[in-house]
């Protein structure tokens, strides 16, 4: 569906209210009522926007949240050609996540809507996303010598993404980082290693 600029900018509006408030509580129990009144709209214009209800505007805001792991990387994760370079951006992760604490408004979401047509869509997207800018810097770090080229770039950049998300699920059942904040040192560690060892 085609907006005006003008219409797509209260779309936009209405996104970024839903966005907010989902963030602020169990969208599990949220309801298009609760949209509305968060975003000072009506309902018709909710399925103006969003035809499908509440699984399309949920979905809509899946992918902004997903957009926003990535944003909040930057711009760390686009950098990644020295150690002081990751150091910054394993700050920025757990950051993210200590912010965030034990409540995932991704995961919420996704599991709000995990079989609506495009919700898989919304994570195989991020982790692809992901995993490409890792795989880039961890190539940046080979081409300038501080990683050894024996090392796989596309597996170790994956089992980063793996022990990531590893450690979220372990803070939002304890509300706890140390899981994330010790795998991430080690597979840092682990790269930093095999540089040292193919000097």
């Amino acid at each position: 569906m085609a907006f005006t600029t003008k219409g797509m900018a209260t779309r936009q509006r209405l996104l970024e209210g839903a966005a907010a408030y989902l963030r602020s509580t169990d969208p599990g129990a949220a309801t298009l009522d609760d949209i509305r009144a968060a975003t000072q709209t009506s309902k018709s214009q909710i399925f103006h926007y969003f035809p499908g209800g509440k699984e399309e505007l949920f979905l809509e805001v899946a992918r902004l949240e997903a957009a926003r792991v990535i944003d909040d990387q930057q711009p760390h994760i686009s950098e990644l050609d020295s150690w002081a370079a990751w150091d910054r951006w394993r700050k920025a992760v757990l950051a993210r996540y200590q912010a965030q604490g034990a409540h995932c408004p991704l995961a919420s979401l996704m599991n709000q809507v995990g079989s609506v047509p495009g919700a898989a869509e919304v994570s195989t997207t991020l982790i692809g996303q992901w995993q490409d800018h890792l795989r880039r810097g961890i190539e940046t770090m080979q081409a300038n010598g501080s990683v050894s080229a024996e090392i796989d770039a596309r597996r170790t950049s994956a089992a980063m993404i793996a022990g990531i998300q590893g450690g979220v699920s372990v803070l939002m059942v304890t509300g706890r980082t140390d899981h994330l904040e010790a795998i991430l040192a080690l597979l840092i560690s682990h790269l930093r290693d095999s540089g040292r060892a193919a000097a």
